[in-house]
C-alpha cells in the first residue's frame, strides 16, 4: 500500500489554477520535511516546493509567487496550490517525505527524501 497518495491532477488551461493534495498518513514514521517535485518524461525530476516542521518553505524560482505549499494542522496532508499555470508547468507531480530526519535538508534536492508517492499528472494546455 502506497505511503504517500497524491490527488488533484488534471487538465487545465493556461492561466487557470489547480490544487494538489498528498495524504501522508500512511507513513509510519515521523516526517521532518515534505516537498513537491515534478518530472517531465525524459527529463530530470525537479524540486518545486518544500516545507519543514517549523513551517519554513522553499520554492523553485520558476514557481515563486504562483505556487503555495501548505499542510493541515495534523501534518498528515500536504497541499500545493498552483495559480497562473503555464504550459511549462505540465508534468507529473510527486509528493515526497523525509522520514529519516537526520537534520536540515536541501528542500528541493530529491536525495533529501526517502518516501515518494506515485505521482499525479498535471497538464496545462489550451
Amino acid at each position: 500500500q502506497p505511503q504517500l497518495v497524491e490527488s488533484g491532477g488534471g487538465l487545465v488551461q493556461p492561466g487557470e489554477s489547480l490544487s494538489l493534495s498528498c495524504d501522508t498518513s500512511g507513513v509510519p514514521f515521523r516526517i521532518c520535511t515534505w516537498a513537491w517535485f515534478r518530472q517531465v518524461e525524459g527529463k530530470r525530476r525537479e524540486g518545486v516546493a518544500g516545507i519543514n516542521l517549523t513551517g519554513s518553505t522553499r520554492y523553485a524560482d520558476s514557481v515563486k509567487e504562483r505556487f503555495t505549499i501548505s499542510q493541515d494542522d495534523t501534518k498528515k496532508h500536504l497541499y500545493l496550490q498552483m495559480r497562473s499555470l503555464k504550459p511549462d508547468d505540465t508534468a507529473k507531480y510527486f509528493c515526497a517525505a523525509d522520514s529519516r530526519c537526520w537534520g536540515p535538508v536541501t528542500f528541493l534536492a530529491s536525495e533529501a527524501y526517502d518516501t515518494w508517492g506515485q505521482g499525479t499528472q498535471v497538464t496545462v494546455a489550451s
